[in-house]
């Protein structure tokens, strides 16, 4: 008899102090220090980015890519999820992309992310959203500590749409900050319903989720700190994950795409935890998340769908944790290629 995936959960540990301690031991590195290059010689990953509409951050985004410092042996499949802009033009041409996807019509980020991963040759598949510039030792920083049965999770640090006078969107000139992602510093509001959790704060909270937690380690067994547990830590924008497992457990779920914005990753998180998979922290990894120009009408339309796809999320936790569906992951992530442009170096 299979239990749900809630209940699985609540049978998973996150201690992962042995796996981060002996990652040091082994190689003489920090587990959160930033890697040199030399030091993922030998390693092998696929870097999947979903874009959708995204001319306007994409050379940043590629050209931080282009000069990420490792000695891994990588690849950059970009699936365009049929832009309306310059979206797959810039994709095609840029040298950092060894594969481009231009999918017929317009899928949804889960299965524009599942076609890429069902592409990808290396056994660790980095997703990265493509509007998010990196610096330049992520790609080293993750080859090195990628592991069959591990989560890594980076970080991201958002800054508001300014042009440069040649067009492209301004960065800041310092390094982006841990403490900018919600799941570091979390000042959530008080005597409101909190949407995730349903609670309901009476008093201010100086949240900090990543400390408090002990990099996520207390999030085992399906704990939670106030509106935050281990699945929710799981987000795309910045996620390495072993391809076995992913493809095991079928993928993202395409259906949210179809309802709206956010959960698929959460729920993807959730069901690799069940699976095994320990989620773990690289505070080092935080990367500038580019806003959109029309950065508030996007949020209020993916805030309004936010019910519908929280609503998916805990129908599927009622369901069978996920397992052995390959098959069908396959099936269904080469649907969407069969129509799709696909350009290789």
């Amino acid at each position: 008899m299979h239990i749900s995936l809630a209940d699985a959960l609540k049978t998973q540990a996150n201690a992962h102090r042995y796996f981060t301690t002996g990652f040091t031991e082994r190689t003489g590195l920090n587990w959160h220090q930033p890697t040199p290059a030399q030091a993922a010689a030998g390693r092998t990953m696929s870097v999947v980015i979903p874009a959708r509409n995204t001319a306007y951050a994409l050379p940043t985004v590629l050209n931080a890519l282009g000069a990420q410092q490792h000695a891994a042996d990588v690849e950059v499949i970009l699936v365009d999820d049929a832009s309306t802009d310059a979206t797959f033009e810039i994709a095609r041409r840029h040298p950092v992309v060894t594969t481009a996807v231009r999918l017929a019509g317009r899928r949804g980020s889960a299965a524009a992310r599942n076609a890429g991963a069902r592409i990808a040759q290396a056994p660790t598949v980095l997703f990265v959203d493509a509007d998010m510039v990196l610096p330049p030792h992520v790609f080293a920083d993750v080859a090195v500590r990628a592991a069959a049965d591990t989560v890594l999770t980076g970080f991201r640090h958002n800054v508001t749409y300014q042009a440069s006078p040649c067009g492209e969107p301004l960065l800041p000139k310092a390094p982006p900050l841990l403490g900018a992602d919600h799941r570091v510093t979390w000042k959530p509001p008080v005597g409101k319903v909190l949407p995730y959790s349903g609670l309901t704060l009476s008093d201010a909270v100086d949240g900090r989720p990543l400390d408090a937690t002990n990099d996520f380690q207390t999030l085992g067994y399906g704990r939670s700190y106030y509106d935050w547990d281990l699945p929710r830590m799981v987000v795309t924008a910045l996620l390495a994950v072993p391809r076995e497992q992913l493809v095991d457990v079928g993928g993202f779920d395409e259906e949210f795409g179809a309802l709206g914005w956010g959960m698929e990753d959460t729920h993807l998180g959730a069901a690799l935890i069940a699976s095994g998979c320990l989620v773990v922290p690289l505070r080092q990894a935080v990367g500038f998340h580019l806003d959109p120009p029309d950065a508030a009408a996007q949020w209020q339309a993916k805030l309004a769908s936010w019910p519908a796809t929280l609503a998916r999320y805990r129908h599927l936790l009622t369901l069978p944790a996920p397992a052995g569906l390959g098959r069908a992951f396959a099936t269904a992530a080469d649907k969407h290629m069969t129509d799709a442009e696909v350009i290789t170096r």
